[in-house]
């Protein structure tokens, strides 16, 4: 964060009638970040000489892979208005980013792409917005493509959304065709925020993230009073009490302010060094006057895919727990605790919104903070009844009660929403099936297409299933999904034993149906990535004390005949039963060494 100008530069702009705040949410890819490049642009708030692809994607991860990770916001100017526009992240695992934003606007602008039309997200989050009472601008974009389609869609759209096609605008992010009409038309009915600027300050903390020189850097929406460069703040939710070191906006570099009004947005640096003190959800008072009740901040996401993270090299434990602490602050919405396990040493129990999350989060862990880890294969929170009539919540497969003092277990369920082209319903009904899905509703928005909606075992989508529907619809179909409660199911715990010895990191819950074939499948993997020692090396997959799959590494062995040329028969024997009694020996004693290379590659998810 570079300020540009001195505090006293800008003043806080009073006229909430002159302002509006809005943010873009579409599905995945359907061009939110290439339309605030658009708005930059339009706005001159970029300089065209740095002017970039995705200006507002500020991680290397976010350009590399195209998606947008973390909501980002900015502060233009248009026809004598203030805008404050929040980018959003469009994928599935990032639907909590997307709430803490909608929180802070007035309006949203509702992107659809003109030649895919509605997918799973866009009615997520629609109906997030609703959820809001935002105001709604449906928009679709591409229509320079060729395969646009805008008047089907915007028939979709009409008869899905319930907002009336004459009403839609069109537009073309990529060449900026249609994009005056649409800030014309966010002045014009996004209606302007409400605050009074003589109420005691109340200002909602969205965002957070941690810069190493200045502490903790929070992105604020002032909803009554006024925040001065000059308070001295009271963090509601904390506790505490700060000083204001800077506030400003981001236009889009930071510009030192020295106040901001009512319905303004902008960032708020305090000297915070504990990233506890400023989480997303917090409310902002002046400690001299301070407001009676706090504002309505956000429910805490729960995570439902959990996995063991591990540092290669035990000494990295301080900096492993230093980076998940500061990641934690700039993603509120994964969780983690310290575990050990007899494999892999000290390490960090992780939950995650999903897989893609996960992904995320243990990346830029490896390039932010130059850590090398292992993690362990995901699991989901399960939940044991024990015969004692208690329960226990069950996130590590190690922690899972002996199967004799257990009545059942229950596993998570989704409520998962899947939209498809009519062509592929046979495919996603099968693959849907084959991963334990029981349908709940089937209907087709148009002729082309339909919207399944099955519930689905949460630990069976988070393995593969995306993947595999992309694959089976050629990348056509598109997934939503929810949290929908407990269900009871046959489940068992396959423990992987080298040399008579459990694994930990390489226990895993599944379905008694597929446990078999996954002891099979692992045990396999293992024989190969295991390097040969100077004895046999049974590997065994076991449930409870059932083997169900054995593999064996062979031993190397030493040539201990080779001085032996002529000579007597019994001295080539004693030679022979004294390496036979050495193998003995060591076989008792040793211990394998799995190198970790092994453990990275078995823990990798099955292909």
């Amino acid at each position: 964060m570079s300020p540009g100008t001195s505090a006293g530069a800008q003043q806080p702009n009073s006229d909430c009638d002159r302002i509006r705040n809005f943010s873009i949410i579409s599905h995945v890819d359907h061009g939110k970040s290439t339309l605030s490049d658009r708005i930059l642009e339009l706005t001159g708030a970029v300089d065209p000489r740095m002017m970039r692809e995705q200006y507002l994607d500020s991680m290397d991860i976010e350009r590399e892979r195209g998606i947008t990770i973390k909501a980002q916001n900015v502060r233009v100017t248009f026809r004598d208005h203030v805008l404050h526009l929040i980018d959003t992240p469009g994928h599935v695992d990032f639907g909590y980013e997307v709430s803490r934003s909608l929180a802070a606007c007035e309006g949203a602008v509702l992107l659809v792409d003109a030649s895919q039309g509605i997918q799973a997200q866009t009615l997520a989050n629609c109906y997030q917005a609703i959820e809001h009472d935002l105001e709604i601008i449906a928009v679709l974009n591409k229509i320079d493509l060729p395969a646009a389609d805008p008047e089907r869609c915007a028939h979709e759209i009409e008869q899905v959304l319930g907002l009336p096609a004459q009403g839609i605008l069109h537009i073309s992010a990529k060449t900026g065709q249609g994009v005056e009409e649409l800030l014309d038309a966010i002045i014009e009915r996004v209606p302007a925020p409400t605050g009074d600027p003589t109420m005691p300050l109340r200002a909602l903390i969205f965002d957070s993230s941690y810069d190493q020189y200045r502490g903790v850097v929070s992105s604020v929406r002032v909803v009554d009073g006024t925040l001065r460069s000059t308070a001295r703040l009271r963090f509601m939710q904390a506790g505490s009490v700060h000083d204001v070191e800077e506030i400003g906006v981001r236009t889009p570099d930071g510009v030192a302010v020295s106040a901001l009004g009512p319905g303004e947005v902008g960032y708020l640096i305090a000297g915070i060094k504990d990233v506890g003190e400023a989480r997303s959800g917090e409310t902002v008072t002046d400690a001299a006057a301070p407001a009676a009740d706090a504002l309505a901040g956000y429910r805490d996401p729960k995570p439902m895919v959990f996995c063991g993270i591990y540092p290669v090299d035990g000494d990295e434990l301080p900096d492993l727990r230093d980076a998940l602490e500061k990641l934690k602050l700039n993603d509120a919405s994964f969780t983690f605790e310290p575990e050990s396990s007899k494999a892999l040493g000290f390490g960090f129990r992780c939950g995650f919104l999903g897989l893609l999350h996960m992904e995320i989060v243990r990346e830029r862990l490896e390039r932010e903070f130059d850590l090398s880890l292992i993690a362990t294969a995901p699991s989901v929170a399960y939940r044991a009844h024990l015969s004692d009539g208690s329960t226990v919540d069950v996130d590590n497969p190690t922690d899972l009660p002996d199967p004799s003092q257990i009545d059942h277990i229950d596993e998570p369920m989704l409520t998962a929403t899947i939209l498809t082209p009519s062509e592929y319903t046979g495919t996603v009904m099968e693959l849907a099936q084959a991963k334990r899905g029981e349908m709940s509703k089937m209907e087709y928005l148009s002729p082309e297409r339909l919207e399944l909606v099955y519930r689905i075992p949460l630990a069976e989508v988070v393995v593969d299933f995306f993947d595999q529907l992309k694959s089976r619809t050629k990348g056509y179909a598109s997934l939503d999904y929810e949290p929908a409660g407990y269900a009871t199911a046959s489940l068992v715990r396959v423990d992987v034993l080298i040399n008579h010895v459990a694994v930990d990191a390489f226990s895993t819950i599944v379905h008694r149906s597929v446990a078999d074939s996954y002891g099979r499948r692992m045990t396999d993997k293992l024989r190969q990535l295991i390097p040969r020692q100077l004895f046999d090396v049974p590997i065994q997959a076991a449930i409870g004390g059932r083997v169900v799959a054995r593999e064996t590494v062979k031993a190397k062995r030493k040539d201990v005949l080779a001085k032996c040329y002529g000579g007597d028969i019994t001295r080539k024997r004693k030679l022979l039963e004294r390496q036979k009694e050495g193998k003995k020996r060591m076989k008792n004693i040793g211990r394998v060494e799995v190198p970790q290379e092994a453990f990275i590659s078995a823990l990798r998810l099955d292909e």
